[in-house]
């Protein structure tokens, strides 16, 4: 997509000549619902469709049995903030406004819990322009009503886009990233207010107490207070789907889970330490907070959040709903390598690399592929796959698509032909682009079985790497001396599909 189109995308206005909705008549039937389930930080592998060994979750097992798995998914990018914007505006991370996780800390004591608790403007990420169009705007015009239930991170409270202004009819859960480094809050937000909770501030990050004993379950008691932040926003999401039955609603269920801390349900930790044995606790020294069952935990938050998928699917059979919604399920990047969490021991990653480098803030594959079901009764085939090339930046159109409304310009393709099985109507990616701007600086193309990659790019490198998938999908073996044309190719989108970021801390050098 052109920089004229995008600097259009982001003024708000549509060129009449550019038309990407689908002509399906409105009147027909009801227009189906559409939930966007969105992990945080859940590895490619962490689900057992997709490859997942120890951790038990069969109620999105089954949205994949119901559905069809897409095996060359990507997000937007390596971290939260920028890869929701680029799902939420449909621009990749050459023409995305947020293109790195930014706390905007020019603001004063943004790091402080204390004072956020005691000033909420301290909260939040940096905000996208106010006339910046995203999917829930575009939504509401084909007579959606919105909802964004779990976190946020694209404003601060009282900015210009806080999820309301951005096309949400209702929001519940976290503005704010740093907010979502504990799962006993202070407080959530409920559209623009605050609703504060029966928890009392614990600072994210906070040891346990000196002289305790790292091996007895009672050192770590403090940790767990009385109300439980995804519990909180999975009854908000039942609320949701009741009151909005009768009119089609947009859903997008953006859980902090399981992006550490590492905190969850007692039974179901119990239910992991049993399986698993006992294990070394972890100590607080990679950050957030401690805990005595690290890997039983980690289980436990996923096992726990597929419970409670499986329960939204249950109130939309129950209300009649579940055959004219489409549900789409994914995560926002890779998995990470701190606070507790042990990628390598649950291969999280599967087939690719999830150590640390490797995974969350990476763009190798480990960072940036994820799984994605998407599951329609009656109208996406049970138990199919698609290889189709896709990223979040095609939610934009294949939502519109599927609302049969007028897309704006975006970077993506709609999916939907693939997910109705008409692949003769399906529009292909040549190509898909990423620049990170943090950790050291990176670039990455993906281009048939192709992966380009550069590292340290701040740094002044400008070695590209290059990985052929079909037969390296770990990125282990450089083929980039065999291959100038393809290289020359690489190069070339790194300098058509780079626009100059309006947050100067964003650009990377181009060559």
């Amino acid at each position: 997509m052109n920089s004229s189109l995008i600097k259009t995308a982001v003024a708000g206005v549509l060129p009449a000549t550019l038309t990407l909705a689908s002509c399906t008549s409105q009147n027909e039937v009801k227009k189906p619902n559409i939930i966007y389930i969105l992990a945080d930080d859940l590895g490619r592998a962490d689900i057992g469709c997709f490859g997942q060994e120890k951790i038990e979750t069969p109620n999105i097992d089954r949205l994949a049995q119901e559905g069809m798995c897409f095996t060359n998914h990507y997000s937007g990018q390596a971290v939260s903030a920028p890869s929701r914007c680029s799902l939420f505006t449909g621009l990749h991370m050459g023409h995305a406004y947020i293109r790195g996780n930014d706390e905007c800390a020019e603001r004063g004591e943004v790091w402080s819990h204390e004072a956020m608790l005691a000033d909420s403007s301290l909260e939040g990420q940096r905000p996208v322009p106010a006339n910046t169009i995203m999917i829930p705007r575009k939504l509401k015009e084909a007579g959606y009503t919105t909802a964004c239930i779990g976190k946020w991170g694209l404003g601060y409270p009282g900015s210009v886009s806080t999820p309301n202004k951005m096309g949400f009819d209702f929001f519940y859960g976290y503005n704010c990233q740093r907010q979502a480094h504990t799962y006993f809050p202070p407080f959530l937000w409920r559209n623009e207010q605050r609703e504060y909770l029966e928890n009392h501030l614990l600072v994210p990050g906070t040891k346990l107490d000196k002289g305790a004993d790292p091996r007895d379950e009672k050192s770590y008691v403090k940790y767990v207070q009385k109300q439980y932040a995804p519990d909180l926003m999975y009854q908000e999401i039942l609320d949701f789907v009741e009151r909005s039955k009768d009119e089609p609603f947009t859903l997008f269920w953006t859980t902090p889970v399981p992006h550490v801390p590492l905190q969850a349900p007692e039974r179901w930790i119990k239910h992991y330490v049993e399986k698993f044995g006992d294990e070394e606790p972890y100590i607080g020294d990679k950050g957030y907070f401690p805990c005595r069952y690290p890997r039983a935990t980690y289980a436990a938050m996923i096992s726990h959040w597929d419970e409670q998928i499986g329960g939204l699917v249950a109130k939309l059979k129950e209300l009649g709903l579940y055959e004219n919604t489409l549900i789409i399920f994914t995560s926002d990047n890779g998995p990470t390598f701190n606070g507790g969490s042990d990628s390598p021991f649950f291969d999280s990653a599967k087939p690719f690399k999830s150590e640390t480098g490797w995974g969350k803030c990476s763009l190798r594959e480990g960072g940036i592929r994820v799984p994605m079901i998407a599951c329609w009764p009656n109208h996406i085939e049970a138990g199919s796959q698609s290889d189709l090339l896709s990223a979040f930046w095609d939610m934009m159109p294949t939502m519109c698509d599927v609302a049969g409304v007028e897309c704006p310009p975006t970077d993506g393709i709609s999916m939907l032909p693939t997910m109705l099985g008409e692949d003769n109507k399906q529009e292909k990616h040549d190509f898909l682009y990423w620049e990170y701007p943090e950790a050291g600086g990176q670039k990455a193309v993906r281009m048939g079985n192709w992966k380009a990659f550069v590292k340290n790019v701040r740094k002044g490198n400008q070695d590209v790497e290059l990985y052929d998938l079909s037969v390296d999908p770990r990125e282990q073996n450089n083929v980039a001396a065999a291959h100038p044309e393809i290289i020359k190719r690489v190069l070339e989108i790194f300098r058509t599909e780079h626009t100059e970021a309006e947050i100067q801390q964003f650009n990377l050098p181009v060559w």
